[in-house]
């Protein structure tokens, strides 16, 4: 999804909740990456990896001017022939300590996941949920966005509303940085789609 289709879908969800929760998720993410100088562990489920995700936030890294967002994908099955993008095994999420970050991206409740998840919060991870569930991984989580079945919206687009929120945030207490071209496209892309002024 395209800064133009970003731009409309957050048109039409003006007035509900997601825009508002999307935001706030997206800023305890960048919070947490830009305080601790990156970080970044990407973690789904053995049915359930989280491509699209890692692809936009390394994107928007790169937009933003923001290295920190660039996540690592956790991959359950990756094996040590893979490319190196492609290789961190769920062993990284145990390695993982204070100043790290970990982002589980998971539709269910991730049991394999759960005591991974537990002592990397013990170590001193700070962990974020994105999920269809408000289960013990949520409970877990420093910061949880869920995303119920039967919501208007579905996984995969609050995952887009995520990354281009977290490119889009400025830091707290950072002074504003000029306006970037995504943001300005986004912009002529609501007047393009917003209706005829009423002739006088």
């Amino acid at each position: 999804m395209d800064a133009v289709r970003v731009a409309l879908l957050r048109e039409v969800l003006a007035g509900t909740e997601w825009l508002g929760a999307t935001r706030r998720f997206a800023g305890a993410l960048r919070g947490s990456v830009v305080s601790h100088g990156g970080g970044l562990l990407l973690v789904g489920t053995p049915e359930y990896e989280p491509w699209h995700l890692a692809a936009h936030l390394v994107d928007e890294a790169a937009w933003s001017g923001t290295p920190e967002l660039a996540p690592t994908l956790v991959r359950h099955d990756a094996r040590p022939s893979d490319p190196a993008h492609l290789a961190v095994g769920p062993g990284r999420i145990e390695a993982a300590r204070r100043g790290e970050t970990l982002l589980v991206v998971a539709p269910g409740e991730p049991a394999s996941l759960l005591q991974r998840v537990h002592d990397a919060r013990r170590a001193g991870v700070t962990v974020l949920a994105l999920g269809g569930t408000e289960g013990e991984l949520a409970g877990m989580a420093h910061e949880a966005l869920t995303v119920p079945d039967g919501a208007e919206l579905d996984l995969d687009t609050v995952q887009h509303l995520v990354s281009a929120a977290a490119g889009e945030n400025t830091v707290p207490g950072a002074r504003r940085a000029p306006r970037r071209f995504r943001d300005r496209l986004s912009r002529l892309a609501e007047s393009l789609t917003a209706p005829p002024p009423a002739p006088w």
